[in-house]
């Protein structure tokens, strides 16, 4: 069968680092076009790809058989439905939408043309997530009692640009941005939410968006998700922490494929995702813990699986309905900060 023609809407850094060359590296997809007015980035994808390069998404949807939406995420709901409403299948990266309501009005316009629609929640293949959901499904920790995740930088100066500098409209900060993962992963590890609460803050002088942030999630089941995005910590805490009833789980450092994707390794060479032992978590309790070989990430998978769903009817990688419960979360934990208070669901 002939490759999935794949048109990018997008070139920047998701487009450029992520998206074009996991897509590259999946057998059954091809990057036909790219959508990007930026000269420099226009000849980087056309000699590197070979793809078509159109300025606007006016000209893209005859080259292709598959729309990845990596556009700025004010973008993404209207470009996701001109695809849907022209018959191709469609992947988002995250944020979906600025709404739980606008990613349901999605949802529905797919499944009533028969169309795929997923997202790219690719944290869901980092290796130390991996990790960690094999030790809490494996009884390693006892009964979790608490999940503590952060994705935490140093950048005292404003990097500027719509994510730190526009307002609502265009859906920056970071709970939208780096909160779309930590909200995803700690419902995929505990299962649905019941209270939120929030603390967003602007810490920096020029910027208008959330660039410090805490939610604190309480799970149906009883266990508790507190989760840190920031921009602003001089000195970074764990990127995991997760306590349970017999035991406890620590990693340091962020998974490796982003590095690796941001030099020019390809997905697809040997090794791409594995990590190094001196960057692997422990594992113990009291004063006896125990490195815990992290599991080899894998972004390739969410493509491989959106050519299963596409030529084999498989599931989509990320089924649309999971990010709709976690947008939902994400705006309560906009309206607690705003009020301050807790947020109770369902």
């Amino acid at each position: 069968m002939s490759a999935i023609r794949t048109g990018l809407v997008g070139y920047g850094v998701a487009g450029a680092y992520f998206h074009a060359p996991l897509i590259d590296a999946t057998p059954g997809l091809t990057l036909s076009a790219v959508v990007t007015r930026d000269p420099a980035r226009a000849e980087e994808a056309s000699s590197r790809y070979g793809a078509t390069v159109v300025p606007g998404v006016e000209r893209l949807w005859d080259l292709c058989d598959l729309v990845v939406v990596a556009s700025p995420n004010r973008t993404h709901v209207p470009v996701a439905t001109e695809a849907l409403e022209r018959g191709l299948p469609v992947v988002i990266d995250k944020p979906m939408a600025r709404t739980a309501g606008e990613a349901r009005s999605l949802v529905r316009l797919a499944a009533e043309r028969g169309l795929m629609l997923t997202v790219f929640q690719n944290r869901r293949w980092d290796g130390d997530f991996l990790t960690v959901r094999d030790l809490v499904g494996d009884g390693a920790l006892g009964e979790v009692h608490r999940f503590e995740s952060r994705f935490e930088r140093w950048r005292p100066v404003p990097k500027g640009g719509w994510r730190e500098s526009g307002g609502e409209d265009e859906v920056g900060g970071l709970l939208y941005d780096l909160g779309s993962h930590l909200v995803d992963q700690a419902i995929q590890l505990l299962g649905p939410v019941r209270e939120v609460y929030a603390e967003c803050d602007v810490r920096r002088a020029g910027v208008r968006s959330d660039d410090d942030t805490f939610v604190a999630l309480t799970h149906a089941g009883g266990a508790r998700s507190h989760l840190w995005a920031s921009a602003v910590t001089a000195r970074l805490g764990p990127r995991f922490r997760v306590l349970g009833s017999s035991a406890a789980y620590e990693k340091y450092g962020l998974d490796v494929q982003e590095e690796r994707l941001r030099a020019g390794v390809s997905p697809g060479s040997p090794s791409f995702g594995e990590e190094p032992a001196d960057r692997w978590g422990t594992l113990g309790a009291g004063d006896r813990h125990t490195p815990v070989p992290t599991r080899p990430g894998c972004y390739l998978g969410f493509y491989q699986g959106v050519a299963a769903c596409l030529r084999d009817g498989a599931p989509p990688p990320v089924s649309p309905e999971s990010v709709v419960e976690a947008l939902t979360v994400i705006e309560s934990a906009r309206l607690s900060a705003t009020r301050a208070t807790a947020v109770r669901l369902g």
